[in-house]
């Protein structure tokens, strides 16, 4: 691998946090934002904080978390929001022209219709019509300013050395080609090549016990929804550590 010369930096006078997924666990990221915010409110550094998606799914207070990150604003810390591959996932069970049940299967979505006061349909294959039925329930039960922040995530983030996507890179591809598709779903072509990629990569999306510190990428999902541990990055000038939410 080809790595940098020295270690990767924010800019001096800043401090960035990185938020794993929250999957509809809003208690640690009640947790995550409090600590985010006591750290700004104590001053010394400009506070960037970065959520690095999958906000929806598997966990049963998806509203309430949209709701939650929906309603920040710029102050003391300033906020921004990569999508995940799960709100692509909800986005297109909205917008698709051909309704498939891949969300509410595949992804977990029936907790996240639950949560928007929709009753998921019963266990097996969902028909057509059940799925349109559901599908209309839902698109009149999302409220208007969480379609806004859902439509507007980000899909990259760069902040000095680090980039932050929500799964990874494409190795061999300059940022700036890569396709949206691989910076939400790739896994094991991009965690199976140690490859530096002009920056330090920060992601999610794949799930481990503890975060996954190595000097190209840092994976911090540790599965919020199940256990309880919202991960989050800390980067100070030259230095990482990552703590846990709540």
């Amino acid at each position: 691998m080809v790595g940098p010369a020295q270690p990767a930096r924010v800019p001096p006078g800043t401090k960035v946090f990185a938020v794993g997924d929250v999957h509809g666990a809003l208690e640690p990221l009640d947790a995550a934002i409090d600590l985010i915010l006591a750290e700004a409110r104590a001053g010394g550094a400009a506070v960037t904080a970065i959520f690095l998606g999958d906000y929806v799914d598997r966990g049963p207070d998806s509203r309430a978390v949209v709701e939650r990150l929906a309603g920040l604003a710029d102050g003391p810390v300033a906020w921004r929001f990569l999508a995940g591959n799960h709100e692509a996932a909800m986005l297109a069970f909205l917008d698709a022209p051909e309704i498939t049940g891949e969300w509410l299967g595949h992804y977990g979505g029936r907790p996240t219709l639950a949560s928007y006061g929709v009753s998921p349909p019963p266990a097996g294959v969902p028909s057509r019509p059940q799925l349109r039925g559901l599908r209309d329930d839902l698109a009149a039960a999302v409220p208007a300013h969480h379609l806004r922040f859902l439509r507007g995530l980000e899909t990259r983030v760069v902040v000095g050395d680090y980039v932050f996507v929500h799964a990874g890179l494409r190795p061999g591809v300059a940022l700036e080609a890569q396709d949206p598709e691989d910076l939400l779903n790739i896994r094991d072509d991009f965690l199976c090549a140690p490859t530096w990629h002009g920056r330090r990569v920060v992601h999610g999306h794949t799930v481990s016990r503890e975060p996954v510190v190595l000097p190209w990428r840092i994976g911090i999902d540790t599965g919020a929804s199940t256990t309880g541990r919202l991960c989050i990055l800390v980067a100070e000038e030259d230095r990482v550590r990552c703590v846990f939410a709540p």
